[in-house]
């Protein structure tokens, strides 16, 4: 009986790990989507003459805590008055 309940876990555990591998690759493939779209909107913003640099730097900006910008901004036109910028 118990090679028979130790089989049954097996196959439960190999189950569930199929499933967790499986699942973490179908986010893998939803990531590489989700960056080709990225990219596609990129390209198509490019090519009505924005400048993608500059946009992504409003992306990141925009992740950020408003307190913490507010900051690092004060500080970098400090640094920047200081060196006569």
């Amino acid at each position: 009986m118990n090679d028979t309940v130790s089989e049954g876990t097996y196959r439960v555990a190999t189950e569930e790990l199929r499933s967790f591998i499986e699942r973490y690759e179908r986010l893998e493939a939803e990531k590489k989507d989700i960056a080709d779209q990225q990219k596609e909107v990129m390209a198509e913003a490019k090519g009505r003459g924005y400048d993608t640099k500059v946009l992504r730097t409003i992306i990141s900006l925009r992740k950020r805590d408003p307190q913490d910008l507010s900051e690092e901004e004060a500080v970098l036109e400090l640094y920047k008055e200081a060196l006569g910028m």
